[in-house]
Parts: structure tokens; C-alpha cells; sequence
């Protein structure tokens, strides 16, 4: 099958995730909460954002890699974190970490993953990162970070946007529970799903394989977008952080920053990068648009920056970076992938997202990541009737 030819773009692979996927598993990827408001909002900013063309630079081929904390990445973008990736596509942490590998980029692995830090091990590349969703009790973050750092990852994430379990309605209406429970309802879903149902059926149902070292509870009391994690955890303050900085050795960033005025008390605090991100819309839902908040955040530290929430092709990476951010990072859309195509789908993103930014940048004129041209603003998009 020539891939190219039929998914030349998220778009393409999006409605054959769909079609893939039960529908609440698909609630649970796509949806944000409240009204999603937040969620188009990042969609709208990013449409904002031009770069003007420029002309009569001959031929040439743009070189995509980037320098972020001191290494020499290929592509200046990564795999986030999304909780129970095992939940959207059979072993889905370990595709992504293993597609990592391949192609030299950022995976990054969450505490409620479906899979342990130790079940990934084997197929984690050198730029393995944690996700750290804080726990409270101060010997099961030690364990944590003990059990992180023997299965190959380096960098740890402090994920701080998530102080309590939003409520995410669109997910609650499709009957998705956590743990996953399959009732009638859902199960008359998988049926209608063989590719999805045949994988599960060979794996079980996942749960949060990290934390079952820490707690039988089984998540009693807790409201249906919650799970066992909320359990441990604890909403972390200045103290934690500080706390982590001297108990972990590698680099060590921030993920949830939208606040220009927070930056220099992280950069005190010992972090090494600042993760711009509004959880894409899943947390709260009168947030501003990531991309709103990047100039200001650029203007506020030298440390370097990650950005996130919004992303769907190799153009709005490079709106991102021309607007300040040192590196993207992507969580929806490699799942998407892996829906669409199974093992095949991570591959192909990786193309779609190099192939989208080079033919730009020969556009941009730009040789480097280093000559995109300054953003512009573009008018908002008239809706068509």
C-alpha cells in the first residue's frame, strides 16, 4: 500500500482511527473538557500565526535538526506523554517507545501509562523521558524515580497541570470508566472493532501497570474521569519541585506552564526547561491558546522551551519554533497514527511531519531551523456557508 497516497496528512489518518477504534476509546483520545472550548482555541492560535514566504534562494534541502539540553536531536520534535496509551492501540507505549528508538526522538512514558517503566525498557532509545504525575508519599516518589532511572530514563518531566481530575464530559457520556470496565454497551463497541478487540483480547484490558506496587485500592469514590493514580497523588508546590531537583540527577522540566511570571521561580527551582502546555484542553477549559502565550513566556527566560497542545502537521511545528518554543512535542497524533495503521502508523507520521516541514521551509527560504523567518498575524479564517 502506498501510505503516502492515501494519508498524506493527519486529517487522513484521523478518520481511519475512527473508523478503528471503539467509540468511547475514541471519546477518551479525542475528546477535551467542558465545552472544548480551549481545545479549538489552540486550533484558531495557531491558524493566526504566518510566515511570509521568500523567494529566489535556489536549490537546497532543509536540515530539520535541532540542539535541545545539549543533544543533537534529528527532528526538533517528540512523543508526549498520553495516559493509558494501551487503552487506544495494543501496546502502544511500546510501538512509541520502539519508534522513538528508530528515529533518535524524545519518548516520553507517563506514570499512568499501561504499561511499567520496566515493561519498556527493552525498546527505550537514548532519549527516554518520565512523566512524573507527583506522588504524595515521599518513599513511593523515591521508588518511582529509583525505578525510572534503572530502566533507562534520563530525563524526568514534572507534569503540575493537573491539581485535581477535571471532568471531561464528553468522556464521561461515552461510558468510559478507570479502570475500564466493559459493559453491554461498550462491548456491543468493540464488537463492531476486530482489529482493536483481537489486540486486546491477546494483551487484557490495561490498567496502571506502575502503580500497582503501591495500591490495591480500586478506585472507589473517585469520579469516572478519575483513576487509582489520584489516589497518590498529591498537587505539588514549590517545595516539591525543589524537592525533586535534589533528589534526581538528570535534567529536569516543568510541564504546564502558561504563566509568563512563573518562569524565573522554576529557573531558581532548578528546572531546566519549561514545558508550555494547557493539557490540550483536558484539564481546564478557559485557558488560553498555547501559542497566545509563547512570546511572552520566550521573552521571560533563557531556558529552553517546550511546546505543546494543538499540533497536527510539520507547519504548525514550525509556527511554534518561529514563535519562540525550542522544541515540539506531540501526544494525540501519534496515537492517531497508531489507530489509523497499527504498527506501520508511528513510521509514517514521522515522514508525513519531515516531509510537511521541509516542503515549508523550502517555501520560508530556510536552510535551518535558525532562518525561519518572524511570525506574522493572519487574520482569523472566515467560516465558509
Amino acid at each position: 500500500m502506498n501510505l503516502d497516497a492515501k494519508y498524506p496528512g493527519l486529517a487522513d489518518l484521523r478518520r481511519a482511527a475512527r473508523m478503528r477504534l471503539p467509540k468511547f476509546v475514541w471519546e477518551y483520545l479525542d475528546s477535551a473538557t467542558g465545552d472544548e472550548t480551549t481545545k479549538a482555541r489552540n486550533r484558531a492560535g495557531l491558524d493566526r500565526v504566518g510566515l511570509m514566504p521568500s523567494i529566489l534562494h535556489g536549490e537546497f534541502t532543509p536540515d530539520l535538526s535541532t540542539t535541545f539540553l545539549g543533544q543533537t536531536l534529528p527532528v526538533p520534535f517528540g512523543i508526549a506523554p498520553v495516559g493509558m496509551s494501551g487503552l487506544i492501540w495494543p501496546d502502544a507505549e511500546g510501538h512509541l517507545a520502539r519508534a522513538g528508538k528508530r528515529h533518535g526522538l524524545p519518548y516520553t512514558l507517563s506514570t499512568v501509562a499501561s504499561q511499567s517503566p520496566e515493561d519498556v525498557a527493552p525498546h527505550l532509545g537514548q532519549q527516554a523521558w518520565f512523566q512524573l504525575y507527583p506522588p504524595r508519599d515521599e518513599e513511593i516518589r523515591r521508588d518511582m524515580l529509583a525505578r525510572a532511572r534503572d530502566a533507562g530514563f534520563s530525563t524526568l518531566v514534572l507534569t503540575v497541570d493537573v491539581p485535581v481530575a477535571s471532568r471531561r464530559e464528553r468522556q464521561t457520556r461515552s461510558g468510559l470508566t478507570q479502570p475500564p470496565r466493559l459493559t453491554p454497551r461498550l462491548l456491543a463497541q468493540v464488537a463492531m472493532r476486530p482489529a482493536w478487540a483481537m489486540g486486546m483480547a491477546r494483551r487484557g484490558m490495561p490498567h496502571m501497570r506502575m502503580l500497582d506496587k503501591y495500591s490495591s485500592a480500586g478506585g472507589q469514590n473517585l469520579p469516572p474521569t478519575a483513576h487509582v493514580g489520584y489516589l497518590l497523588r498529591t498537587s505539588p508546590d514549590w517545595a516539591y519541585l525543589r524537592w525533586l531537583r535534589d533528589h534526581w540527577e538528570g535534567p529536569l522540566i516543568v510541564k504546564g506552564v502558561l504563566r509568563a511570571s512563573d518562569c524565573a521561580p522554576l529557573k531558581e527551582a532548578g528546572a531546566d526547561a519549561i514545558w508550555i502546555s494547557n493539557h490540550a484542553g483536558r484539564q481546564f477549559d478557559g485557558a488560553p491558546a498555547t501559542i497566545d502565550v509563547l512570546p511572552a513566556i520566550r521573552a521571560a527566560t533563557d531556558l529552553p522551551i517546550i511546546f505543546d497542545s494543538g499540533i497536527e502537521g510539520g507547519l504548525d511545528i514550525l509556527r511554534a519554533l518561529a514563535c519562540g518554543a525550542d522544541f515540539v512535542m506531540l501526544g494525540r497524533a501519534w496515537h492517531i497514527a497508531l489507530a489509523a495503521l497499527g504498527e506501520a502508523g508511528p513510521d509514517h507520521l514521522f515522514d508525513v511531519l519531515c516531509k510537511d516541514m521541509v516542503a515549508n521551509m523550502g517555501q520560508l527560504g530556510a536552510r535551518s531551523l535558525a532562518e525561519l523567518p518572524e511570525p506574522i498575524a493572519l487574520p482569523a479564517a472566515s467560516s465558509q456557508s
